[in-house]
């Protein structure tokens, strides 16, 4: 090992440094070079890779943690109460030492019965709910904090402010910046030096504007995170009460007591007593209050999050969030214990997917890689001054160029309300093709309007109560589940909450109220919300009801519940929710056969449907104990709650300007089927001559062990397409949407999963999908190469789902939130179309960017390389003016253009190896190869022609020439004909002629130009050695004239895409992307899609990872555990 080491080191000093280098931008090599492989036990260097496509290495130093300074330990006894933690697992005795690594801010440390890296700084998963409450109800002792503290590291999410030096090293690194120092290394020995000073100026600019964005970058970030960190909190320690202590002291299993007002979670924690009201906008970008309940302590052998199932988020409070109220308990103020720490937090989740995301695999950036190499290939052939030629080839401005446009381009959205936290997804958004929106929030008004309410007598359904008519709704059970089934709460003298629950509330007139001390004083209700009716309300029997206990409404379980108790009468049970949820906790014989055909009725209309249930709670007992099995079944069905929700003004002309643009829009939404089909219908997602199919999936018992079944929804039969046949040869294949829940996609994706792709393809309806769920679409979505992004404001939008997405947008009142890609400050979907206009006139513009930066090298490299039959080539100005006053003016002008108002019904380009660019980059060549040959040859038949006499000692190219003259001119105006040309405007960005500034450059440029051909200032041409005088002959500009019209009509042809599709159908090209391929064997398919068909899975399905984590971070997830 000594040996490769000494070797590596010598191959450093040998090599000035280029080995280190490789080895900095290869540290596969630098570790197969410095190190030997041996087992992960005993490794003291790590070599990672990632498992997605890309395969990015990197490597880790093995570290150690000694925690034999804190206290004297037994051997043989555990360092910490729980026997099974990871910690005692990885304390190696008697050296009392931690071997770890950190990963992505993550730090994993060794396991030595099981021989695997595992992450620490969270609490076991295999702890149960009464394991929770017992070992650690009562806090950590002061020692096991300690080493806890140690090993797990601080709680903080920190986000330092990267120094300017560190980015200005880490950018100079970069591949390009090494090749333009080798290439002013190279100048200034050849005696370059003014050119070379130049380059360095450019260099600098460009680098100098990236450090700029990055740095915005890190202090935005930073900004976003610093509050975290400085908080003080009040802890339990065993034995010896409440301390006050800073938050970045916390360890998991720590004991926190919510105590106070209002503060900031610092850290995710387990409620184990009390209530909490908690704002999760920082994380959601929606600033409703969420109700958090304490885990039960229930007596179940079962991991705690197993246990409890799809709510278990409702215990936990969130890093990052605000609690506004807590709410003690008979065991004292609110309680709870830390679950997570620093970066392992839901926070620090989102922080880390930011700090490191997901690696695009997006062709432009790929290609232009290929494209510069080519570049370098291309000037490699040459023998003579082959170094100083590959120089040449390559465009020193091209960084600054293409920062420069995102800049611009960033400062446009910004100006529009749509605020950017990942810059490089800007020119993904212009190869955007689907649109995921969500639909409470963001399709319809964020509000819902109370319509009325359907009661039951006996077993059937009575007329709409309606509350516009202006009679109150008499006293009952129906009555109370409106007063009382809410997580509503008064801050600062308001009533807030969520929308459908506001308006419920207020339709009863009654008030919540402030201050319950007088049922305090009585010893009634003493922790309870009381609720009585106010001044406008109607006579009641009761003088008011009080909340005992809340089951928060979940989107996951689509359904909530409380117990509340008249005062001074009997406790009772009230449920609200999805319909089809609420009825299979109700007793069958209370559910009206009319059900289904009631609730088909209005959800067809477009209106949002709630189920409503009650049941009288048995006598004597204790409210505080009761889980929510216990609690909720056997209950009464008691009616609908119909609730108006409103389509937004904006959100039918944008979905038709999507469509018009041939963007597809999918609706996934939490809300009823039938529900969201009538909204999509309304919204023009799905037009009224389509129809839809409803597609539903089950799991069986036995075997068979699922099934998936076709028909047409009930809105479809009734136009007459009940009939396959008749479908099938009216309505066409392509005419027709699938519309499914998340219960059947879950087993889709279980047992059907090659199903899924051809379901994908016209499924356009996702109703009550849970946030994983979404998650989970966007990702299969994504793997039919599909351009897909996520848009929602809801809660139940899952912001996994919106870091998942190629372009996450929130809507949302903050500048910046961590939870999505972009942020619309503005609630409208109105920032979809912009977003796309804007990455589309970004991609175009970066193109652009590349092709002139190509040309421009080209051409000069041309004219270089026809001096040298003279042995001459450029002076150093000729180069300055070239690269300084031309090209690097042209390339910080070029990118103003705006993006075109309209959105076209095609994408722009997306790969610069396509066959329109190469052709448009080889006839541009020959055109000036063409033209400056022309020139070379035309000027030595001209009467005032000499070659004799014009050696002159001194000039640094050996001797002045006509020649050089008109190359230099020639090439030149090419560059600035070839700016023009390559500044496109329709249909992606505004026409050039906007651009009053680039034209302004254009125009002063060849004046410039112009006025060098026709001035006879001797003082001039000496300073632009070896340039002369051309007599004021205007051959060169005749010929740049000439040459402009074959440069504007050939991209004129190229450009024509009428042309190219007419091509592709000549020579039946065909897109090779799945989902193209997809839906023509698709369309080939006589037997699809299937109608009234049910088939059944050939063997078990495969389980499926849980995708029901809260605030799950898609990218961290393989082999993040453990190594």
């Amino acid at each position: 090992l000594g040996m490769f080491k000494t070797m590596c080191i010598a191959g450093y000093i040998l090599s000035c440094g280029v080995l280190w280098l490789v080895f900095y931008w290869k540290p596969a090599w630098d570790v197969w070079a410095n190190c030997i492989p041996c087992s992960l036990q005993e490794a003291d260097v790590t070599l990672l890779r990632t498992t997605d496509e890309f395969q990015i290495y990197s490597w880790k130093k093995v570290t150690w943690i000694s925690v034999s300074a804190l206290n004297k330990f037994r051997s043989d006894y555990p360092i910490t109460a729980d026997e099974n933690s990871i910690i005692n697992k990885a304390i190696m005795k008697p050296d009392l030492k931690v071997r770890c690594i950190q990963v992505q801010k993550i730090r994993y440390i060794w396991n030595n019965p099981e021989q695997q890296f595992q992450k620490v700084g969270s609490l076991e998963d295999s702890h149960t709910c009464s394991a929770i409450h017992a070992e650690f109800g009562s806090g950590l002792r002061c020692e096991e904090q300690e080493i806890r503290r140690l090993i797990c590291g601080p709680n903080a999410i920190d986000i330092q402010v990267v120094p300017i030096w560190k980015l200005l090293i880490k950018e100079v690194l970069n591949p390009f910046y090494m090749f333009q120092l080798f290439s002013v290394c190279l100048w200034f020995a050849e005696d370059y030096k003014e050119y070379a000073i130049a380059i360095i100026i450019m260099s600098l600019l460009s680098i100098a504007l990236t450090v700029y964005d990055l740095r915005k970058q890190s202090m935005k970030l930073h900004r976003l995170v610093e509050s975290h960190n400085s908080v003080r909190v009040t802890v339990c320690r065993k034995d010896e009460g409440f301390q006050e202590i800073e938050s970045r002291h916390l360890v998991p299993g720590d004991m926190l007591a919510l105590t106070g007002g209002k503060a900031l979670m610092p850290c995710d924690a387990i409620l184990i007593s009390g209530g909490c009201i908690v704002n999760e906008g920082m994380l959601t970008g929606e600033s409703i209050p969420v109700t958090k309940t304490h885990l039960p302590q229930a007596d179940d052998s079962r991991p705690w999050r197993t246990c409890c199932a799809e709510d278990y988020k409702r215990h936990v409070l969130f890093c990052g969030t605000e609690v506004i109220q807590t709410k003690a308990d008979g065991n004292g103020p609110a309680r709870a214990v830390v679950l997570r720490t620093g970066f392992n937090t839901a926070k620090g989740d989102l922080v880390r997917s930011i700090l490191y995301p997901k690696p695009m695999n997006f062709k432009l950036y790929r290609d232009a890689l290929r494209f510069l190499m080519c570049l370098i290939e291309e000037a490699g052939e040459v023998v003579k001054k082959a170094l100083d030629v590959i120089t040449i080839a390559i465009p020193p401005a091209l960084p600054a160029a293409l920062t420069t446009g995102i800049i611009y381009t960033q400062g446009r959205l910004k100006k529009k309300g749509i605020f950017c936290i990942s810059p490089q997804r800007i020119n993904v958004c212009g190869q955007l093709n689907l649109i995921c929106f969500d639909k409470t929030g963001t399709l319809t008004e964020d509000g819902l309007d109370l319509w009325g309410v359907i009661t039951l007598e006996g077993n059937s359904f009575q007329k709409v109560h309606s509350f516009a008519s202006g009679h109150s709704l008499p006293w009952g059970p129906m009555y109370g589940v409106m007063a009382s089934c809410h997580s509503l709460i008064v801050l600062d003298g308001k009533i807030q909450g969520d929308p459908l629950d506001l308006k419920m509330f207020e339709a009863t007139n009654w008030e919540i109220e402030d201050s319950c001390e007088d049922h305090v004083k009585n010893g009634e209700f003493p922790h309870a919300v009381v609720i009585k009716p106010g001044p406008k309300a109607s006579s009641v029997p009761v003088e008011g009801i009080a909340i005992l206990h809340q089951f928060p409404f979940s989107s996951t379980l689509q359904r909530m519940s409380v117990i509340a108790q008249e005062i001074g009468g009997e406790q009772q049970v009230f449920m609200k929710g999805a319909p089809e949820m609420v009825t299979k906790f109700c007793r069958p014989e209370t559910v009206p056969p009319a059900f289904a055909s009631e609730l088909q009725l209005y959800a067809a209309r477009g209106f949002r449907v709630i189920g409503l249930a009650h049941k009288i709670l048995q006598a004597g007992r204790q409210v505080a104990g009761l889980t929510r099995e216990e609690v909720e079944y056997d209950l009464t069905f008691l009616g609908f709650l119909i609730m108006e929700n409103r389509l937004k003004a904006e959100t039918k002309p944008v979905l038709e300007e999507l469509s018009t643009a041939r963007i597809r829009s999918v609706m996934v939404t939490g809300d009823n089927i039938q529900t969201a089909v009538t909204v999509a219908r309304d919204a023009g997602m799905i037009s009224q001559t389509s129809q839809v199919i409803l597609v539903e999936a089950n799991e069986l018992s036995g075997s068979p062990s699922a099934s998936i079944t076709w028909k047409l929804l009930e809105e479809s039969k009734r136009n007459g397409y009940s009939n396959l046949g008749r479908f099938r040869s009216e309505v066409g294949r392509s005419s027709y949407h699938f519309a499914m829940s998340g219960k059947s996609y879950q087993v889709i994706t279980q047992h059907f999963s090659y199903l899924l792709p051809k379901l994908l393809v016209n499924g356009t309806i996702f109703a009550r999908m849970s946030p994983g769920q979404k998650s989970s679409l966007v990702e299969e979505f994504q793997k039919l190469d599909v351009h897909c992004q996520q848009e929602g404001i809801d809660q139940g939008c899952a912001f996994q789902a919106l870091k998942m997405a190629h372009a996450g947008i929130s809507l949302s009142e903050q500048e910046a939130s961590v939870a999505s890609h972009f942020t619309s400050r503005t609630p409208s979907i109105e920032c979809v179309p912009e977003l796309i206009r804007q990455g589309r006139a970004a991609l175009v513009t970066s193109f652009c960017m590349f092709k002139y930066m190509a040309l421009y090298s080209t051409i000069q490299y041309l004219g270089v390389l026809l001096l040298y039959w003279q042995l001459n080539s450029f002076g150093n100005y000729q180069f300055l003016f070239q690269d300084l006053a031309i090209t690097t003016v042209i390339g910080i002008t070029m990118s103003l253009n705006g993006a075109y108002p309209k959105l076209v019904p095609y994408r722009p380009p997306s790969q610069l190896i396509s066959p329109p660019l190469l052709l448009s980059v080889v006839l541009n060549i020959l055109f000036s190869l063409c033209m400056q040959v022309f020139g070379f040859v035309t000027v030595q038949k001209q009467p005032w022609y000499a070659q004799q006499n014009i050696y002159r000692e001194g000039v640094d190219n050996g001797y002045k020439s006509y020649e050089n003259t008109t190359v230099w001119l020639l090439s030149t105006i090419n560059c600035l004909l070839v700016a023009l040309v390559f500044s496109k405007g329709k249909p992606f960005r505004q026409p050039v002629y906007t651009n009053y500034i680039f034209v302004l450059v254009l125009v002063v440029q060849l004046g410039i130009c112009v006025f060098f051909v026709f001035a006879d200032i001797d003082g001039l041409y000496s300073r632009l050695d070896p340039v002369l005088w051309l007599k004021g002959d205007s051959h060169a500009l005749g010929l740049s004239v000439v040459d402009s019209w074959p440069l504007l009509s050939q991209e004129a042809v190229i450009e024509n895409r009428a042309l190219w599709m007419l091509l592709k159908k000549c020579f039946r090209y065909q897109s090779k992307s799945h989902y193209k391929r997809l839906q023509r064997m698709l369309e080939q398919d006589s037997a699809w899609p299937p109608l009234n068909e049910t088939v059944f899975s050939e063997s078990r399905g495969i389980p499926v990872e849980d995708t029901r984590v809260a605030y799950r971070n898609p990218v961290f997830e393989s082999n993040e555990d453990m190594f």
